[in-house]
């Protein structure tokens, strides 16, 4: 049975990840969790503190989900410094962190596969979303180097949405104008789904992946590349 790291699995997309994924599951999240799913290991931590230590009794993981994100979307002149720095350690240096850690476990896979997550403001520059754009790009570039640096031994690929339904987007979601501006601007129509993004990357960790790494995936609707 394959063994997975989902960090940030107690909520949203990575919930859903923890639901769809066969095999072992390490969940780390800053938040206990209260009901424990079968073959499921629970580590309460922030993998943004550089003190966080991966304490796991495994010889190898076969794959890695990076969850956790933000939403700060505000006007660029009224960002301070601390905005900035939130956002990276919380997309970008909480993810390192993590792969520093997981790389040894990952080596002795037949099929090491990571995921990370990104947003389609990155490709689509969008106003307001200056901080959270800036730290998601630094993520795809992580995810390219990595993907060349370990190849063919680890695969590395980005996955980047759309406005998704998730506790997350939940405040902008629960404001029906917010709403009714993102479903008209999406070429679809729709407003992303967990369960949808969570199959794409069970799918990217599955040997059916294999001869895939160093993408980044617009599961957009189209918003990145149609008008």
């Amino acid at each position: 049975m394959n063994n997975y790291l989902i960090v940030g699995g107690t909520k949203g997309i990575g919930k859903e990840i923890v639901n769809q994924l066969e095999g072992n599951k390490i969940i780390v999240s800053r938040t206990p969790q209260e009901e424990v799913l079968p073959n499921s290991t629970y580590i309460t931590g922030d993998v943004t503190d550089e003190n966080f230590k991966l304490d796991i009794e495994i010889e190898q993981l076969d794959g890695v989900i990076y969850c956790p994100g933000t939403i700060n979307l505000r006007p660029f002149t009224s960002m301070k410094r601390q905005d900035f720095l939130n956002d990276f350690e919380v997309n970008l240096l909480g993810a390192v962190n993590i792969l520093q850690q997981s790389i040894k476990y990952l080596k002795k896979s037949e099929n090491a596969s990571v995921v990370m997550f990104s947003t389609v403001a990155v490709k689509l520059g969008m106003p307001f979303h200056s901080s959270i754009a800036a730290s998601k790009a630094a993520v795809e570039g992580l995810t390219k180097s990595l993907a060349a640096e370990y190849a063919p031994k680890i695969r590395f690929n980005c996955i980047a949405p759309s406005l998704t339904d998730t506790d997350l987007a939940k405040k902008l979601l629960s404001n029906e104008k917010v709403r009714e501006s993102s479903l008209n601007s999406n070429p679809m129509k729709q407003i992303g789904d967990a369960t949808d993004l969570a199959s794409l990357a069970v799918w990217l960790l599955s040997d059916n992946a294999k001869w895939f790494t160093g993408q980044i995936i617009n599961f957009d609707g189209g918003m990145s590349s149609l008008k």
